[in-house]
């Protein structure tokens, strides 16, 4: 049977879609393809309106499931006619859907991704492995993240320690130490979330290309302080956030707060500091071990970023995941391969040393063709 899977991965900086061919036939992962895909405006901003409550939401989020199915759909045609395969070559897709809400926690913790897998699966003809989070949660775990177990599969050497820093809407840290020792992952806080909000708003760009204009302002010190100051910070791991948190309410919020003028820029390189500092501090926390950090995801095209990080972070080589055979803007959709291919052959996806689950459990609910 095919060991090739076909993952799709949309974050929380809403982007737009990652998919990926996975190939784990020669026990090792060989991405064949990659597509990204930007959301169209209009999708773009229902999801971010699905992170708050609102009027017929439940209707709203449907229609919203039924285009990211199509869209995905799209893509995976799109990686099929680039890979030279069918349908029948692929054994499974991971969809991970849209997250519009995560607030994991207690009896009535929840996650929430927005898909239509049902349809997916119609449309393309492949099993479609969806809800990876649910499962976790329901065991009592963040249900976040879940890329550490692949992370260390994939970059983890024996008998070296290892840290994995993605950083899309929300930066997450994964960090082993040398030896059979667990591994250990949460989220650090606001990625490129903040930053990508503040660049639209003011500069009418989806994102700050290079972190060029972070660049050109200050670091404002009592600003950063006081959002340093969110008891999340300090709050201890397994522990997962989002947009839930992080958003643009909690920056207007926290900038009421400030009692001074402060200029556009100079915001920009506060909250760029902001995702560098708190990213350091659970790097020099849980990674002290580690001779490099690896840097996947959105932000590591951020120059100004991964500037500041090699600068808090002397001890670590600081470099993208691509100089280690996996390029930075294709792991996590090459991580939901593997969950899928996880699922099928009924292996626990979730790390209990990351999630705090109960314990080991198989993540996904399976969508046949």
């Amino acid at each position: 049977m095919t060991e090739r899977y076909i993952g799709l991965m949309s974050g929380t900086s809403l982007d737009g879609v990652d998919g990926v061919i996975a190939d784990f036939g020669s026990g090792r992962l060989q991405v064949l393809a990659h597509v990204h895909q930007p959301f169209a405006a209009h999708l773009r901003e229902e999801f971010l309106a699905l992170n708050s409550p609102g009027n017929d939401e439940l209707a709203r989020a449907a229609r919203a499931g039924h285009a990211l199915a199509r869209l995905y759909a799209a893509i995976v045609g799109q990686l099929l006619g680039d890979g030279g395969l069918q349908a029948p070559d692929i054994r499974a897709i991971g969809a991970h859907g849209q997250t519009v809400r995560h607030r994991p926690g207690g009896e009535a913790g929840y996650t929430l991704q927005v898909n239509a897998p049902a349809v997916l699966a119609e449309l393309c003809g492949i099993d479609v492995v969806a809800d990876f989070r649910s499962r976790d949660v329901a065991a009592g775990g963040q249900g976040a993240p879940l890329v550490p177990a692949f992370h260390r599969a994939v970059f983890g050497r024996a008998g070296e320690a290892g840290a994995v820093l993605n950083v899309g809407g929300i930066g997450n840290l994964t960090a082993w130490a040398a030896g059979d020792g667990p591994t250990i992952g949460f989220d650090c806080g606001p990625g490129n979330a903040l930053m990508d909000h503040w660049c639209q708003r003011h500069r009418h760009q989806p994102f700050d290309a290079g972190g060029a204009w972070a660049a050109s302002g200050r670091v404002d010190t009592a600003l950063l302080a006081q959002l340093m100051a969110d008891p999340y910070f300090a709050q201890p791991a397994p522990k997962s956030t989002g947009r839930d948190l992080f958003n643009p309410e909690w920056l207007e919020e926290q900038l009421s707060r400030t009692g001074h003028a402060l200029r556009a820029e100079d915001v920009q390189a506060t909250l760029c500091e902001l995702t560098a500092q708190s990213c350091i501090d659970a790097v020099q926390a849980h990674a002290g071990a580690a001779s490099e950090l690896l840097v996947c995801g959105g932000g590591a095209f951020n120059d100004e970023l991964m500037r500041r990080l090699a600068a808090g972070l002397p001890g670590l080589r600081v470099r993208r995941s691509d100089e280690r055979g996996l390029p930075a803007s294709e792991v996590e959709a090459a991580a939901f391969a593997w969950l899928a291919r996880a699922h099928v052959r009924r292996e626990a996806g979730n790390l209990v040393s990351v999630t705090g689950a109960r314990g080991a459990r198989v993540l996904g609910a399976l969508y046949p063709k």
